[in-house]
């Protein structure tokens, strides 16, 4: 089996993929599926399917396929989705609540146990079980409960020193929604940044190679009248 610091990022992001669809699988009553039937549904090939499990090991069987609820259980424990890792939401603002209050945190491997923001008004707000506090808390609260990674909803030019001290104190793990990159300044730091932007604009590039002229232009939505 190949060490797991040399099996490629492009594997490790398609595991969350397989996972979540054997776990609908597994809801739906499915107990056994082919990597051929896996492949039609999830738009790879059987190859490619068998290719990145069998960097982690062999779950299947030839000719009988995989049993899923054992496949998706592996893969939960290849994922660390049991391990409850300490976490803390900076910024309470609409993102951060929509976050904290919609994000099934210990489903994914982590437990949100505290949330943060310098705003008079967020501060002592509820998010959820949480109560908002003032980041001036932050180090004693980290030095306390000692989090391991730190999800980041705050604004770009907040975040280098909010990064700072948050490094100063331990944290080399983020979950980051602005758009700074953390790596530059502190390259031993594992970093996830989700560009919601990024995101809407690669859709809208897809839309625009996509659609045949004559379905849609990007004058129709506003010139075209309501049909009576």
């Amino acid at each position: 089996m190949p060490k797991r610091e040399n099996i490629s990022m492009s594997v490790i992001r398609r595991l969350p993929r397989y996972y979540r669809f054997l776990f609908h699988l597994k809801e739906d009553g499915v107990t056994r599926i082919s990597s051929t039937e896996l492949s039609e549904k999830l738009g790879l090939t059987a190859s490619q399917i068998r290719q990145d499990l069998n960097c982690f090991g062999g779950f299947g069987q030839q000719g009988y396929g995989y049993m899923v609820g054992q496949l998706c259980e592996e893969i939960g424990k290849i994922l660390g989705l049991s391990n409850s890792y300490k976490s803390i939401l900076l910024g309470a603002g609409n993102l951060g609540r929509a976050i904290a209050l919609h994000m099934s945190f210990r489903a994914e491997g982590f437990q949100l146990i505290g949330a943060f923001d310098n705003s008079p008004e967020k501060i002592g707000e509820k998010l959820g079980r949480l109560t908002v506090q003032n980041v001036a808390t932050l180090e004693d609260f980290c030095r306390q409960n000692i989090p391991v990674m730190a999800v980041l909803c705050v604004p770009r030019g907040a975040v280098e020193s909010l990064a700072d001290r948050l490094y100063s104190i331990g944290i080399r793990n983020f979950w980051n929604f602005s758009h700074y990159d953390i790596t530059l300044k502190y390259p031993d730091t594992l970093v996830e940044n989700v560009h919601l932007n990024d995101s809407l604009m690669t859709l809208c590039y897809r839309i625009t190679n996509s659609v045949p002229k004559r379905q849609f232009s990007p004058h129709s939505a506003v010139s075209a009248k309501s049909p009576r």
